[in-house]
């Protein structure tokens, strides 16, 4: 029996969750054998796995790759941390469907969560496809369609409010075609303009469709204007009128008045599993959130997009109210707003000095309030100032990693290993080892089996993502093989761009992308499309 990759000496757990010693065979792009190999086998190339573990290729489930994929397609971040395929299209944001008519709205809106610039020169996910093979990436990459991307293509976007019957056909025939197209599901972002301004009779039209396409909702819930119960009840009867596979974003407590409740929310979860609701979460190992400082500002005050927002914010009297409903409490960040806890994590070459410092810091350093800061902040340069909120507690975030319906995800981005001065948060490039380093070996949190199986079997059933996850014979040669006594993550708030140490060998679709911890330069990632 000859291979073209042979992988020889390792252990690796079967779907029981039990080690199991022996090695994999593939030939092209797919596992061929498992287990025992045969003494006399050949391979083109041969590793030795001895004393390590061999994984599926993680499957991160929630990031926000959509344009790193195209413009810094390397992947270092992920690739480091034994992740071979990113889900992309998270939290309504998506870099399809686009109308051109739209594009700087749509750029504004990707701007939430990436500074990456493209020049969105398709329309929809297979013009994106396109662009993200000419790229190509090291790792796999499973499109979702965001509802942001949705309403800003329907010509919607800037407008505050429920939408018409008529833009929502429009709405839906869009999600309609990337379903054909090959998208994996459909996200809201319901504390994210624009996505925030639909009621529940819109996100509930989108969702029946996404239900009778078989697809995966994927929502961040709604923080405004709204209870947490609430919007978790919102979430709960969206899907129980569609009967949708529900994938609640980045599970928290960002209310330091309720940690240690991480056991009552669990519950909820439990009890809609119990009343047959197809529901999972996803949660990343940090106590620090990120995002856009424009996206804690009053939705109304960001409405009509970053043009309409200045033009708002330079009215007397719309800016003492912007100042006055600034910094106050959604559910989701506990207020009175603590701006000491807001950290300047990226910002314009202009303003460079402010990263690394809190906008409590910053503020009293010009004699300002927070809020009038942030609105000074955001008038000048719109979402191009990130910043990192430090409102969790870790002892939640285990309770959730460790619950059965918990998978994890990095809500991050696939980077280089380049540092261009900012203090982008280090999920990007820690997360996976970080669970199998700080909580599994070192805390003996959870045990190693069902961390990787919260990275790798289970993503892919949520996505229902055919021949990858698992090991199995016939499935996609994406693998990891890690050294588990040596495995954890590096980077860190204030030296985010450290790469991840322990992982030494990741396969993608046959490919070998890293070997003895080094990149190869084999860049064998593909763009992933929906198979029933």
């Amino acid at each position: 029996m000859h291979f073209d990759l042979l992988i020889r000496n390792g252990h690796y757990f079967d779907d029981a969750g039990d080690l199991r010693a022996g090695g994999v065979g593939v030939v092209a792009d797919r596992i061929v054998a498992l287990g025992d190999i045969p003494e006399d086998a050949t391979a083109t190339k041969t590793i030795d796995a001895t004393d390590r573990l061999i994984s599926p290729g993680f499957i991160d489930i929630h990031t926000h790759s959509d344009l790193s994929a195209v413009c810094q397609p390397c992947c270092q971040s992920k690739l480091h941390q034994g992740v071979t395929t990113e889900v992309i299209g998270n939290c309504s944001l998506s870099a399809f469907p686009l109308n051109q008519a739209h594009r700087d709205q749509h750029r504004e809106l990707m701007q939430v969560v990436s500074l990456h610039e493209t020049s969105f020169d398709w329309t929809d996910l297979d013009g994106y496809a396109r662009a993200v093979e000419a790229a190509a990436p090291a790792l796999n990459i499973v499109p979702l369609v965001g509802h942001g991307a949705l309403r800003i293509a329907a010509g919607l976007g800037g407008v505050a409010g429920p939408c018409p019957a008529h833009v929502r056909g429009g709405m839906s025939r869009l999600l309609a075609e990337a379903f054909e197209q090959g998208a994996f599901g459909f996200t809201t972002g319901l504390s994210i303009v624009p996505s925030c301004y639909a009621d529940q009779e819109e996100v509930q039209e989108l969702v029946n469709l996404t239900s009778a396409y078989d697809r995966m909702y994927a929502t961040h819930i709604r923080a405004s204007g709204v209870t947490e119960l609430e919007a978790f009840n919102e979430a709960a009867a969206t899907t129980r009128a569609s009967g949708v596979r529900l994938q609640y974003s980045h599970l928290a407590i960002n209310q330091p008045s309720n940690w240690g409740k991480g056991g009552e929310v669990l519950e909820r979860f439990h009890k809609l599993r119990a009343d047959g609701v197809d529901v999972a979460f996803d949660v990343y190992p940090y106590d620090a959130s990120s995002s856009s400082l424009s996206q804690y500002l009053p939705s109304w005050v960001q409405a009509g997009g970053l043009e309409a927002m200045r033009e708002r914010l330079r009215d007397p009297a719309t800016r003492r109210q912007a100042l006055a409903d600034a910094g106050q409490s959604w559910w989701a960040v506990e207020g009175p707003w603590r701006w000491e806890r807001f950290i300047v994590s990226a910002a314009p070459p202009q303003c460079h000095e402010m990263i690394g410092h809190s906008i409590a810091e910053l503020a009293d350093g010009h004699a300002l309030s927070g809020e009038e800061l942030a609105l000074r902040l955001v008038e000048e340069f719109g979402n191009e100032v990130h910043v990192v909120l430090h409102y969790r507690d870790e002892a939640d975030v285990v309770s959730f990693m460790r619950d059965d319906l918990a998978i994890i995800g990095s809500d991050g981005l696939a980077l280089p290993a380049r540092d261009d001065g900012s203090r982008v948060h280090p999920r990007s490039f820690g997360s996976f080892p970080r669970v199998l380093g700080r909580y599994v070996r070192d805390q003996a949190a959870l045990t190693l089996a069902e961390a990787i199986r919260k990275m790798t079997s289970a993503p892919a059933d949520r996505l229902k993502l055919r021949d990858r996850g698992r090991l199995t014979p016939g499935c996609f040669a994406d693998i990891t093989i890690l050294d588990p006594s040596r495995v954890s993550d590096r980077a860190t708030f204030t030296n985010p761009f450290e790469l991840a140490e322990g992982v030494e060998v990741v396969v993608v679709n046959g490919a070998v992308a890293l070997e003895a911890g080094a990149e190869t330069g084999a860049r064998s990632g593909r763009l992933l499309r929906y198979a029933a």
